[in-house]
């Protein structure tokens, strides 16, 4: 597999001095418009930081839309792990940065539509992402991810289509490999100025491995108006059901060598799952107030209810429970203004603003007994509030050269008030305050219009989230020890376009970051934290796309990481004694993607594709003692489409790991009972079918 992946590669690039003739759809393809990153709508080649956009047609082509794993593989410097897990959502980390998450996405901002996803502590979950109505996903390295205040390793921004202008229904069902289906229905048109787009699907499995059965219910709606000539609305919202997801927890090596597919016993004993309930809305005004200023005013607001069954009891009195009950309320507001004018009569552009977000937990933990709610044994209420101030100007002092300064100054608050007060479990409230002021620098040569120069630099900025404060490493409470992690980026690229029909970008990057929260001990879907030291990341990113005669269509991108320890410490009950020089665990050092396409013309609505993909091993914790083995993984698909009057339909069929390879899809790091492994499913196939009626 690995000849085969480095063969697609050199395949493709072998084809690049074919000189394409292509469309201005695909000139759009290769140079898109981008808001992430300056928050201002820019072309992706004029932008100083690395970002990359997956449109459309590659979220929906030939996917049946489960999870952002499908398609972020595309992008270098992301790590989206497939673990098969969806009691414990996607595992994605950029740049090494948020490898440690037991569960969902922290280090990695998440937006949907410019609201946030990510609490105000910083953890965020992908499962509420409707991919049925996506227009584009935007995926943002580097230090301009400082703009976004609580995250070091980026931002992934969800973006929903605009409304049709004529009534448009869509309906789409997909089925495949361990009774998995995807079925959806999207209605999108413009009625009395007001635009929508309404989308509600449904997943379920019975998953790959025992005790993994998983149901989710999404539903997303867009709204947009004029409240006026110079004024533009825009409405969101969006819920997310999920009942009793089972969880198969992670897998010793012989417990995974022996039989992937099996489930931990102590997740049947336990009956290991969760419930999530997550409903949220937000609005969005835009205001154009001159010719050359414009104001954005974003505010949201929401609730997420969680159940998670534990695998132990939890019966000690300080124990916190082996159920953990979360009631979260959360919201916030965000407001920009943005002149466009000069100075000593060259452009310049200034974006200041300001945002507030508040977060309130209920949190209770109760005995399981044996997969049934039991005494209470956690009873608190957490706060954290954010307020964030920031301001960033871009001159571009020659013809040339752009530059561009940005400054994020934060503030973030965290505080406990303990309920449960008995013998034996003190009162354990207490608060915490963070404050950073962060700085960014860019500067983007323009060689001429096909190659463009940059360097960059910034510091992040990364405090704990309730979830690492939850517990201590002994004793009852939550963490408040926990310092956040301070980093500094250097990033340099170059973004070239070769011919009409090829982009390449690279970048090379450097970060160093003081106070990395590391995993001390999990144990049983309970983790606790600490600061372990300094760390430093070095790697670079290709990615790069090509179009050619015949319909033929090539992307490549590939990864290089060396995240790394450079401070010696101890981590464990009882402690073990980490060395410098010991890699990052949950990090491969490589990654590589090929992809090779084709639409020929004389075979209308026909499509097909191969795809390959490599992983270096991944360490399972920081002293290195176990790693999951590197694997490479082929995948392959074919499309056809036809217009019948007025009515498209698009169908696909997909073969996944067709060699049937083994391979741990992801780790949990750091897990005590060393349970580090989650497998990836063997060969599996989907069918999926869409139609689109203009009515």
């Amino acid at each position: 597999m690995t000849a085969a992946l480095l063969l697609t590669l050199l395949a493709a690039l072998a084809c690049g001095g074919v000189q394409a003739q292509i469309t201005a759809a695909a000139d759009a393809t290769l140079d898109p418009v981008v808001v992430t990153g300056t928050r201002r709508a820019e072309k992706s080649f004029a932008v100083p930081a690395s970002i990359d956009t997956i449109d459309a047609a590659q979220i929906r082509d030939g996917q049946p839309m489960i999870n952002l794993s499908e398609t972020l593989v595309r992008v270098p410097g992301v790590y989206a792990a497939n673990r098969g897990n969806y009691a414990q959502d996607l595992q994605i980390s950029s740049r090494g940065f948020g490898a440690r998450a037991a569960f969902g996405v922290r280090g990695v901002r998440l937006y949907q539509d410019g609201i946030p996803v990510t609490m105000p502590d910083g953890q965020g979950q992908t499962g509420s992402f409707s991919l049925l109505s996506a227009q584009r996903i935007e995926v943002l390295r580097g230090p301009f991810s400082t703009l976004y205040g609580n995250a070091s390793g980026g931002v992934v921004a969800v973006f929903t289509e605009d409304a049709a202008p004529e009534p448009i229904v869509t309906a789409n069902a997909s089925a495949g490999s361990y009774g998995t289906s995807v079925a959806g229905v999207k209605a999108s048109g413009t009625a009395r100025g007001v635009g929508y787009v309404v989308a509600g699907s449904r997943f379920a499995t019975d998953g790959y491995r025992d005790h993994s059965t998983a149901a989710r219910d999404l539903t997303n709606a867009k709204l947009t108006f004029a409240a006026g000539e110079a004024t533009h609305v825009t409405l969101i919202a969006s819920t997310q059901y999920q009942r009793d997801t089972q969880d198969p927890l992670g897998l010793t090596r012989a417990q995974w060598e022996a039989n992937p597919r099996q489930a931990d016993p102590s997740a049947i004993q336990f009956d290991t799952r969760k419930t999530i309930n997550q409903t949220q809305m937000g609005a969005s005004i835009d205001q154009r107030l001159t010719d050359s200023a414009t104001l954005q005013v974003t505010g949201y607001g929401g609730r997420r209810l969680i159940r998670q069954y534990l695998a132990f009891a939890g019966s000690a009195l300080a124990s916190a429970g082996g159920v953990a009950d979360l009631d979260r309320d959360f919201g916030g507001v965000d407001a920009r203004m943005v002149w466009r004018g000069r100075a000593l009569d060259r452009p310049l552009t200034l974006s200041f603003g300001a945002g507030y977000d508040r977060q309130h937990e209920l949190r209770r933990g109760f005995v399981n007994d044996n997969g049934n709610l039991g005494a209470l044994r956690r009873d608190e209420d957490d706060t954290v509030a954010s307020t964030n101030v920031y301001a960033e100007a871009l001159w571009e002092i020659l013809p040339a050269l752009a530059l561009t300064a940005g400054v994020r100054s934060s503030d973030v608050k965290y505080r406990s008030e303990d309920h449960y007060v008995v013998t034996g479990n003190p009162d354990d409230s207490g608060s915490r305050k963070f404050g950073n002021t962060s700085p960014v620098l860019a500067a983007l040569f323009h060689v001429d219009e096909r190659v463009n120069l940059y360097a960059s630099y910034g510091r992040g900025f990364e405090t704990p989230t309730f979830a690492e404060l939850a517990y201590r490493p002994a004793g009852t409470g939550l963490n408040f020890a926990l310092d956040p992690a301070t980093s500094r980026a250097l990033e340099a690229g170059i973004k070239a376009r070769i011919g009409r029909g090829h982009r390449l970008n690279l970048a090379v990057f450097n970060v160093d970051t003081d106070d990395e929260i590391v995993v001390d001990a999990a144990t049983g879907g309970r983790t606790s934290f600490k600061n372990g030291g300094k760390t430093r990341r070095r790697g670079a990113e290709l990615a790069w796309d090509g179009s050619f005669d015949g319909g033929i269509s090539a992307h490549a991108a590939y990864t290089y990481l060396r995240a790394e320890f450079a401070d010696a410490f101890s981590t464990g009950l009882p402690p073990i004694v980490v060395p410098a020089g010991a890699r990052l665990p949950g990090v491969p050092s490589t990654q590589a993607y090929g992809e090779l396409a084709w639409a020929p013309s004389r075979a209308a609505g026909l499509s097909a594709a191969i795809e390959a993909q490599y992983v270096a091993k991944v360490y399972v914790n920081e002293r290195n003692s176990d790693a999951a083995p590197a694997y490479a993984v082929g995948n392959a698909r074919i499309g056809y489409a036809r217009t019948i009057e007025r009515a498209t339909v698009r169908a696909y069929a997909r073969l996944n790991n067709f060699t049937d390879r083994r391979y741990a899809g992801s780790v949990i790091v750091g897990d005590t009972n060393g349970r580090y492994f989650e497998s990836a499913p063997g060969r599996n196939w989907m069918l999926g079918l869409n139609v689109d009626v203009a009515l």
